[in-house]
């Protein structure tokens, strides 16, 4: 019997298991796919420190009734799916009062601070040091009035440190001469550090822990069995029971099924994520790039570059609108006017969302041997080393070395 079973083998679930097995535990990592299979596998690949804002804050409010609006913007609701979000938009509202986004934004800033300190030690230990770039993200604005309305974002990582350079004209194409002189303006963000594969990370840190002695499994859960003293194992959908003393949920979007089972409401939605990674692109490029007016990224991973972004609100079981894709790659061209797409591919994932943009990282309220790791919404890249090296000491039973109030299951 494992002492410990994760359920979810995406970057947290999988980077959780092995840092759990290097510390003596005995780990089943178990997932209705292959490890890297979810969300991991088509994400942007960045280690995002600076965007650990709310996105309840006023700039998106601001923002949300044009971009509702607009078919091709940058978020979608499909009409159907509307009566199932209700309860969420109220909870996004709530996150949404000046004190809260203080808080809020405190949560995320805490796990920023300490991302490249976990990760540069998780690849350390795993021997995958190559696989994080030298390079940085670059913010675009085609002039002052696009700077000025991203400057509250500045104000943010100014308030706790994050290092940022202003750039414009010529410094700006000096770096990445790709890029459409339309742009009057950029803010570099140093730390913004990319993967060079974040699908081929999870693939990799998954066979470190089978070298360690952990035990990959896949099937699809369908319930818990209870015991005396808590859960005594997960039952699966083929009948098999994978039994522990420990159970953690790290199944991103889908967490929220399972939690259902323990009757412990998590307000976790999807946010479906698109991209199309294009292998022959035409140009080359060394760092990332977002444009917040026109709510796209693109990054160099994955031996190409991957256009990403956009938000769709329609749950685990629609069907995937790639026409969401199309529009990101059109925007791509406003910033890359020499950008071919060939030899492309598009891809829909789902980024397990909660209200108040801070993931859900504890032990249940509801069951004493049950631990969640979930909710981390676009940063799951970003937050997955800490997330480890967190939720290890809890589960192990030792004191982290943050506070852990602000990210516990019944804060709703």
């Amino acid at each position: 019997m494992a002492s410990i079973v994760v359920v979810g083998a995406g970057i947290i679930g999988t980077s959780l298991a092995y840092e759990l097995q290097r510390r003596g535990q005995s780990v089943v990592l178990i997932d209705r796919n292959t490890p890297g299979q979810g969300a991991s596998y088509g994400n942007m690949a960045s280690i995002a420190v600076t965007e650990f804002m709310p996105a309840s804050r006023p700039g998106i409010w601001a923002q949300m009734p044009k971009w509702l609006l607009d078919p091709r913007g940058p978020v979608r609701i499909r009409p159907s799916y509307v009566p199932r979000l209700i309860p969420w938009f109220l909870r996004f509202i709530a996150a949404s009062r000046p004190s809260k986004l203080r808080e809020l934004e405190e949560a995320g800033a805490t796990l920023c601070t300490r991302a490249h300190e976990d990760l540069e030690a998780l690849l350390k230990t795993t021997g995958l040091q190559h696989m994080l770039s030298a390079e940085g993200c670059l913010s675009l604005y085609v002039d002052e009035a696009e700077f000025r309305a991203d400057r509250a974002h500045i104000e943010v990582l100014e308030r706790f440190g994050f290092r940022y350079e202003i750039l414009g004209g010529n410094a700006i194409r000096d770096i990445e001469p790709a890029l459409t002189t339309k742009i009057g303006k950029a803010v570099l963000f140093p730390d913004n550090r990319s993967i060079a594969d974040p699908y081929k990370l999870v693939l990799a840190i998954a066979e470190r822990f089978r070298t360690l002695g952990g035990v990959v499994e896949q099937g699809t859960m369908s319930g818990f069995e209870h015991g005396e003293d808590g859960i005594s194992a997960i039952r699966l959908n083929d009948g098999r029971l994978l039994a522990a003393d420990k159970f953690v949920l790290a199944a991103g979007a889908f967490t929220a099924r399972l939690s259902d089972m323990l009757k412990e409401n998590i307000p976790l939605e999807t946010e479906r994520g698109y991209h199309t990674q294009i292998m022959d692109p035409g140009v080359s490029m060394r760092h990332s790039i977002i444009w917040p007016a026109r709510a796209f990224m693109v990054a160099p991973t994955a031996g190409g570059i991957r256009v990403g972004g956009t938000v769709e609100m329609a749950g685990l079981d629609a069907t995937p609108d790639y026409r969401r894709a199309q529009v990101l790659v059109t925007r791509a061209k406003e910033a890359l006017p020499d950008l071919q797409v060939r030899q492309a591919t598009e891809w829909m994932g789902h980024r397990p969302a909660l209200p108040d943009t801070v993931p859900v990282m504890g032990q249940s309220a509801k069951r004493r041997n049950v631990w969640y790791a979930t909710g981390h919404g676009h940063l799951g890249l970003t937050y997955a080393a800490t997330t480890a090296r967190l939720m290890s000491d809890i589960i192990t039973g030792l004191e982290p070395p943050v506070d852990m109030k602000p990210y516990r299951v019944d804060r709703f």
